[in-house]
C-alpha cells in the first residue's frame, strides 16, 4: 500500500472517530487533536529518562527548596479550586452519584463542568514538574517506571475524557483525586520547609490510609455501572478505564500496606527498611529519617497523586 493511501485511510478513520466528540471543547487549548499533547508527553519522557540525567551528570544538583515550597502550595491552591468547581458544577448541585449521564448542552452548569474537566486535564501537565525536579536535583533513583508511566498516561487518557465525556459519573474520581491532592501536597509543602515543621507532620502515617479509602471509593462508585439494570452512559469505555485504574492501584496499595504496616511490624526496626527495599527490587530505598508512604518513592518532594498515581511515595525529610 502506498504511503498516500495509508495517510488517507488514517485521516478518514480519525474523522469518523472525532465525529462523536464534544463540539464545545474542540477549540480549547490542546483539544484540537491528540497530537500536541503527544509531542509534550514524548518530550517529557525523553527529558526525564535520557536528556535530563545526561545534562546533569557533570553538574551540581540544584537547590530547589524554595521552588518546591511555592510549587507544592500552588498545587494545593489549584486542587482546592478544582474541588470547588467539581462540586459547584455537578457533584454538589444535582449529580446523583449513580447513573449520571454526560450533559452535552450549553447550559451554564454543563459548560462549567466541561471547563473544570479541562482544567483538571491541564493540571496533569503541571504535575510533570514533579519528575523534572527529581532530575534537576539528581534524584534519578526516584524516576521509576511507574512514576513516569503515571505522569504520561494520565494526561493522555484525560484528553479523550475532555474531548468526548466532559461530565457525568466518570468525573467522580477526579473530584476525589483533587481532594487527596490538597492533603498530599500540603504535607509535601510543609515537609519541604524543613525540619522545624516536622511537628506539624504527625499525620503522615495516615497518608497510605487516605489513598486506600480513595481507591475503594473510586472502585465502588464506578462498579455500580455493572449492576444497574439501565444506565445508558454515553461512553462506557471510560467506565472500564477508570475501574481498571482504581482496582490496580488499590491492590498496589494493599500490597504495600501489608508489607510496610502488617508484615513489617513483625521485624526488628533495624531490618524493616532493608527488608522492604529488597522486597520491592530496588524501587524503594530506606534511609534514616524517612517515612515510607506508598509504593514508590519521591525524595524531597515525595508525593502520591491520588487516583492513578497509586504507586505512592517515599519521602525523605530534608
Amino acid at each position: 500500500m502506498e504511503w498516500s493511501n495509508v495517510t488517507t485511510t488514517v485521516a478518514l478513520a480519525y474523522d469518523r472517530f472525532i465525529q462523536n466528540a464534544d463540539v464545545r471543547t474542540k477549540d480549547w487549548l490542546l483539544m484540537s487533536s491528540p497530537l500536541p499533547q503527544t509531542f509534550i508527553i514524548l518530550a517529557y519522557i525523553y527529558f526525564v529518562a535520557s536528556l535530563g540525567p545526561r545534562l546533569m551528570e557533570t553538574r551540581k544538583a540544584f537547590d530547589l527548596k524554595n521552588v518546591l515550597i511555592v510549587y507544592n502550595f500552588s498545587v494545593v491552591g489549584l486542587s482546592l479550586y478544582l474541588c470547588y468547581e467539581f462540586v459547584m458544577s455537578g457533584w454538589g448541585t444535582g449529580y446523583s452519584f449513580r447513573c449520571e449521564l454526560i450533559d452535552f448542552s450549553d447550559s451554564p452548569r454543563a459548560v462549567r463542568m466541561a471547563a473544570t474537566c479541562w482544567l483538571y486535564y491541564f493540571s496533569k501537565f503541571i504535575e510533570m514538574l514533579d519528575t523534572i525536579f527529581f532530575v534537576l536535583r539528581k534524584k534519578n533513583s526516584q524516576v521509576t517506571f511507574l512514576h513516569v508511566y503515571h505522569h504520561s498516561i494520565m494526561p493522555f487518557t484525560w484528553w479523550f475524557g475532555v474531548r468526548f465525556a466532559a461530565g457525568g459519573l466518570g468525573t467522580f474520581h477526579a473530584l476525589l483525586n483533587s481532594v487527596v491532592h490538597v492533603i498530599m501536597y500540603t504535607y509535601y509543602g510543609l515537609s519541604a520547609m524543613g525540619p522545624h515543621y516536622q511537628k506539624y507532620l504527625w499525620w503522615k502515617k495516615h497518608l497510605t490510609t487516605i489513598q486506600l479509602i480513595q481507591f475503594v471509593m473510586v472502585t465502588t462508585h464506578i462498579s455500580q455501572y455493572f449492576f444497574m439494570k439501565d444506565c445508558p452512559y454515553q461512553f462506557p469505555i471510560f467506565i472500564y478505564i477508570i475501574g481498571s485504574y482504581g482496582t490496580i492501584f488499590l491492590f498496589l496499595f494493599l500490597n504495600f500496606y501489608y508489607h510496610a504496616y502488617t508484615r513489617g511490624k513483625r521485624l526488628p526496626k533495624v531490618l524493616v527498611a532493608t527488608t522492604w527495599a529488597h522486597h520491592t527490587n530496588g524501587i524503594m530505598s530506606g534511609s534514616k529519617g524517612s517515612e515510607v508512604n506508598g509504593y514508590g518513592n519521591a525524595n524531597g518532594n515525595g508525593y502520591t497523586n491520588g487516583y492513578g498515581n497509586g504507586y505512592g511515595n517515599h519521602h525523605k525529610d530534608e
